[in-house]
């Protein structure tokens, strides 16, 4: 069966949308809508004349989209994002709704001709995003990961993302040599001092874009679930104050992270704080959000596609 994807129709009718939106409702110029929209002036006119052509909006805006819209331009002025999606809401095909959202983010990016270098951590949200990206012949970008995707005692993990899409795209695939926690803070450092380590490290310097998930703490949580820290070190995460994790980054409930638990074992990429390249973080579920509030407060992210369940519990939250 061919994988669902948006057709290049319905990708028209939900720009439209939001073009319609923030100009008659949001009060943007043409000029200010082809900035959010990454568009040109001339491509954002045509936009809200197709807006009215095809009826979405009349006296307010008739489109499914509309609270999302609404809630995505909410959230990108309240935490200043360089760019906010938010999916309706779906309890049973969330992961999926926020990987086709992603997906189509993603996809401007890798059918670009200028080569890029495009970075990325792990796990099932972001895996599902892979999942939607079509095969495509794309070999002048690099795809590149801040994290690595086994434990310590060797076990891998099942939401690997590069190599995955390297062999989608034909980019060529960089992974991070190295466990998410390394077994001491000896071993981190000798791993890192290995040159595929230094080769990853100086491309996600140079990433064009960033997509990460956002991981909660607490039992079964992604990175004790996958095997990546052990009962004890969870144990020791939320005892310590952590309430999410990026790249296997742990923080408190301001963003600020951890000096103590696993992160002095972390072998990954560091992240940086607050962040200065474009870094979208791709997470939904109520279970997650004190850990995406933290995250936006801090500037782990400054992008952000999440569920509307969320984005409203966010904004009545903050």
């Amino acid at each position: 069966m061919p994988k669902p994807r948006f057709t290049q129709r319905g990708n028209k009718l939900d720009l439209a949308a939001r073009a319609a939106w923030l100009y008659y409702i949001g009060d943007n110029t043409q000029e200010e809508i082809a900035i959010k929209l990454n568009v040109s002036r001339q491509a954002a006119q045509r936009l809200v004349a197709l807006a009215v052509s095809e009826k979405l909006i009349k006296f307010q805006l008739n489109h499914p989209l509309s609270n999302c819209i609404g809630l995505s331009e909410a959230l990108r002025d309240k935490f200043e994002l360089s760019t906010c999606e938010v999916v309706p809401g779906s309890t049973n095909g969330l992961r999926k709704g926020l990987g086709i959202c992603a997906a189509a983010n993603l996809e401007t990016y890798l059918m670009a001709k200028t080569p890029a270098v495009i970075a990325f951590s792990s796990g099932r949200t972001l895996r599902a995003m892979v999942e939607q990206i079509p095969s495509m012949n794309q070999p002048q970008h690099k795809i590149v990961s801040i994290i690595g995707n086994m434990s310590h005692y060797g076990r891998a993990g099942r939401h690997e993302v590069v190599m995955h899409l390297s062999e989608l795209t034909g980019a060529e695939a960089y992974p991070v040599p190295t466990p998410v926690v390394a077994s001491s803070v000896k071993e981190r450092k000798l791993l890192q001092t290995q040159q595929s380590f230094i080769t990853v490290k100086s491309l996600v310097n140079q990433a064009k874009v960033t997509f990460v998930g956002i991981g909660d703490i607490g039992w079964n949580a992604p990175l004790h679930e996958s095997g990546f820290v052990n009962d004890k070190e969870i144990t020791e995460l939320m005892e310590i104050g952590a309430v999410g994790e990026v790249a296997g980054w742990a923080y408190d409930k301001n963003g600020t992270l951890l000096t103590k638990g696993t992160n002095n074992r972390i072998a990954g990429v560091p992240l940086e704080q607050p962040v200065q390249r474009l870094t979208i973080g791709v997470a939904g579920g109520l279970h997650k959000q004190e850990a995406i509030i933290a995250a936006l407060k801090s500037r782990l992210i400054n992008g952000l596609i999440t569920d509307e369940a969320v984005a409203e519990s966010i904004l009545q939250t903050v």
